[in-house]
């Protein structure tokens, strides 16, 4: 007996695998799904501005990468003691401006190349909702603390949204044919928007989507319900954090899983969970680190390694072998 009213999820025309790459951009989902395969080894560029919430803000990032964007002085303010862009995450901010301009302009450089290159651009949607500064109408990817009242709040509407990625789908794909462009919309709530607000701008996002998945070929332009999963078939509590607004690790876990059947090769999939298993070795503690058990433990992870990195020799394996290898060395 099924307790869940499971969403049909069809395969996608087109399969990820590990000879390609795939760049992330928008909200901290984006974030969750983009780490998992950081960490299972896939070539990734994960928000190369940090996180994103608006499309907006999506849209200018990607032509900055486009254009190459050198940024100078003059695209920075100081507050608070940190230079930091209004078109980047506070990660980006610091003291001397020289070392922000020194990290922006070098993840351009090299994301830059990375989108040229790339064959999947999943792009992640959070809020309709913009902030725009007063005195210059500049939508801000961050507001970095600075006073609400120097900013106008304003929601983007689907015509608008659509209008925009239109023509940057276009410049998208003659800075790069073979890219495949999905989107997904964030599941998690932004709260202090209110509870219909919420609403609201979430189903702007996805009407937004929709006539955009109509407007191109879903050979090149696709769809996937990461907002849907949540909403529906994990439609309790106990799959949120305690603030009760983001993802568990159980959420997260199972939309990826979905994520990844739908989009991932057998191939792929199969070798991921070789990778895995040789991460859940290293956090193995023995209850005798001197035992023979222990040993071989140690020599049969350094074996399956070995066997990865023939199959995969592009893929490095270099701190997973050199822990094991540690360990080894002290008997």
């Amino acid at each position: 007996m099924a307790f869940t009213t499971e969403i049909h999820i069809p395969e996608f025309q087109f399969k990820l695998d590990y000879s390609k790459g795939t760049m992330f951009m928008g909200s901290c989902f984006s974030e969750n799904i983009g780490q998992k395969l950081v960490e299972l080894k896939y070539p990734v560029d994960l928000n190369p501005f940090g996180v994103l919430y608006n499309p907006e803000s999506i849209a200018n990032s990607l032509k900055f990468l486009i254009d190459k964007q050198n940024f100078q002085e003059y695209d920075l303010f100081q507050d608070q003691g940190l230079w930091s862009s209004f078109y980047h995450h506070s990660s980006f901010s610091d003291v001397d401006f020289e070392s922000v301009l020194q990290k922006i302009n070098s993840r351009i450089e090299v994301s830059h190349q990375f989108l040229k290159d790339a064959d999947f651009l999943i792009l992640t949607f959070g809020t309709a909702w913009v902030y725009q500064l007063e005195n210059s109408n500049q939508v801000v990817s961050n507001c970095h603390k600075v006073p609400a009242e120097h900013f106008n709040r304003i929601r983007l509407g689907v015509h608008e949204i659509v209008v925009a990625y239109i023509s940057l789908l276009e410049e998208l794909w003659a800075f790069n044919p073979k890219l495949k462009v999905i989107f997904t919309v964030s599941p998690i709530r932004h709260w202090k928007d209110g509870a219909v607000e919420n609403q609201v701008s979430k189903a702007t996002l996805i009407l937004a989507i929709d006539k955009l998945r109509k407007e191109f070929d879903e050979k090149v332009c696709s769809y996937f319900p990461a907002y849907e999963l949540m909403m529906d078939e994990l439609r309790d509590y106990r799959y949120y954090a305690t603030d009760m607004l983001h993802l568990s690790e159980a959420a997260i876990n199972y939309i990826f899983e979905r994520f990844q059947t739908a989009l991932f090769s057998p191939e792929s999939i199969l070798f991921s969970k070789s990778i895995a298993k040789i991460k859940k070795s290293i956090q193995h503690r023995p209850f005798n680190s001197n035992s023979a058990e222990y040993k071989k433990f140690l020599e049969a992870n350094i074996l399956e390694i070995r066997k990865l990195t023939s199959n995969y020799p592009n893929i490095s394996f270099r701190e997973e072998i050199t822990y094991f290898e540690n360990e080894l060395a002290k008997f």
